[in-house]
């Protein structure tokens, strides 16, 4: 159980400079703090060590060492959703929906900090935030042979104007590239853009499915069943995951 400091608006990276000498470690990459509520053996196994043990090998050879704060609340200081750490405050008391954040981060060196408001926060929402960062920093980590294969399955599926997406940023920046591009074959900045956030949301879905037992939701925006299933069959290939976890139902053991 981590002490709980006093909490006076202190900007992320005031923060996590302030509290980087309390980390607990988990592994050789991973440590944390917990700034929230006091967690339980259990919560520590549900929020760190169950999500962290599911990762591919793949992925976790991928990631810098990574701090992970958990903190009640994240305000951010005028709205901006793309606001900096400097201008995002850890603060005990909710702020306006206008102004929450529920995830943030900072970087000292070569550590990553992740920082994860915990209070009001459902245990599902709080894992996929948990991997949609992880995710990021794998897809700017991977190697140029996994962003090749990756960007290719995304011209096949542009030049036969496969509908959907995985997720809202990535669909609108499809919509962008159409708009802008029709030639689909040239390797363009807002290309290599697009490919980043896709594999950045399709790696969230991957990671947290295998973690978790989670449903895709369906949707005029969603990307059909059988391009996403491809999708996931590269990601499998590129990044295995651990042994005894399955990814789709037919790699379950079955129940006697």
């Amino acid at each position: 159980m981590s002490a709980q400091p006093d909490l006076s608006k202190l900007s992320v990276g005031q923060f996590a400079e302030q509290f980087r000498g309390a980390m607990i470690p988990l592994s050789n990459t991973f440590s944390y703090f917990c700034a929230s509520v006091p967690m339980s053996e259990e919560d520590v196994k549900e929020y760190l060590e169950e999500p962290i043990a599911a990762l591919p090998p793949a992925i976790a050879a991928l990631l810098p060492k990574v701090s992970i704060m958990l903190v009640p609340y994240l305000e951010r200081a005028d709205g901006n959703k793309r606001a900096l750490p400097r201008d995002e405050f850890v603060v005990s008391e909710r702020p306006p929906d206008s102004r929450a954040s529920w995830a943030t981060q900072v970087r000292f060196d070569n550590e990553e900090v992740l920082v994860f408001a915990l209070k009001d926060q459902d245990v599902s929402e709080y894992h996929y935030r948990f991997y949609h960062v992880l995710a990021t920093l794998a897809a700017d980590h991977a190697s140029e042979e996994a962003f090749l294969q990756y960007s290719s399955l995304l011209r096949e599926e542009l030049n036969a104007r496969v509908h959907g997406e995985v997720d809202e940023e990535s669909w609108h920046m499809k919509q962008a590239l159409l708009r802008r591009d029709t030639n689909t074959r040239k390797e363009t900045k807002p290309f290599r853009e697009y490919v980043r956030q896709s594999l950045i949301d399709t790696l969230t879905l991957y990671l947290h499915g295998i973690c978790c037992d989670i449903d895709v939701e369906t949707g005029p925006r969603q990307l059909p069943s059988r391009h996403l299933r491809k999708r996931l069959n590269l990601l499998y290939a590129l990044y295995p995951p651990p042994e005894n976890y399955a990814v789709f139902p037919e790699h379950q053991q079955p129940t006697r």
